[in-house]
Formats: C-alpha cells, structure tokens, sequence
C-alpha cells in the first residue's frame, strides 16, 4: 500500500508539520503522565482509523515501557482492570471528544466532571490539547492513507 500524498515529502505538510509538533511539546511538557498521553493518542488513533498513528503510538508506548497486555486493552479499556481511575477518566474524555464527527453529543458533564476528578485546570487543559492534536493528525494521514507497520519507534520525535 503506498500513502496518496507523501506527505514526508510535502513543503507545505513539512511547515504545518512543525506547527503541529510545536503544539505537542506544549502537551509534552505538562503534568500529565506521558503514559496516559500515549494511551489518549492510542485510543483516539484507533476510533479513527488511523493505522499509521496506531502503530506508531504502540510502537512508542511499548518502547518507553508501557506492558503489551495494557496495549492490548486500550479499544476494551471499559472491561479491563488495568488501568488506573484517572487513565480511565482520560480514556473517556477521548473516545467522547474523538466521536463528536459521529454526531455524538461531544463530552458530557458527567465524564468532564470525572476527569476534573483526577486533573487540574492545566492537565484537563493538556488532554483536551492533546486529544485534539491527535485527531487532525488522524484526519491527514487517514485522508492520505499513509500507511501502517514500518515505523519505527522516535522515528517522528525531534
């Protein structure tokens, strides 16, 4: 399978590229833990498709450490016992915000209020950052069908 678009290769996706990396190192450095950020990139890349995001936040989750059984888990997350409350609270504010292209009703009170629960003002602030960012890179590499299983992990990481 070869992508439509190289984007790689695309003056105009290598400058709105870096955009789009300079928002994620705002992610990067807050409080939340790099482990539930990886898991909300994971869970959001996998609602959408997005197989080249997929394998890639796996492929770095499983590098930093992250056990293959809790990757395993990440589309069941709601019937396993290994995540933490406050992975769980990031979870749904994901697969809420990520399924309001599906007409959904965007995130209730009930899940924002239980992810206020286990996060400040500035991590609610990440997450919400961090689950937008992950979607637009979903939508571009989905729409280009870049493909998925050769990245290799820090690959992108600048």
């Amino acid at each position: 399978m070869n992508a439509r678009l190289n984007l790689f290769e695309s003056h105009v996706a290598a400058k709105f590229g870096k955009h789009l990396f300079a928002a994620g190192q705002a992610v990067k450095e807050s409080t939340v833990p790099a482990t539930t950020l990886e898991l909300v990139r994971l869970r959001a890349s996998q609602i959408n498709s997005c197989g080249f995001c997929t394998d890639m936040h796996a492929k770095d989750a499983a590098h930093a450490g992250e056990s293959q059984l809790r990757l395993n888990l990440v589309a069941v997350w709601r019937e396993a016992t290994v995540f933490t409350e406050a992975e769980r609270a990031a979870l749904e504010l994901t697969e809420q915000g990520t399924r309001i292209a599906d007409g959904a009703p965007g995130v209730t009170d009930e899940a924002w209020a239980n992810a206020a629960k286990h996060y400040d003002e500035e991590q609610l602030s990440a997450l919400v950052c961090a689950i937008a960012l992950i979607n637009a890179y979903n939508r571009g590499n989905v729409m280009v069908r870049q493909p998925a299983g050769s990245y290799e992990p820090g690959q992108l990481h600048h």
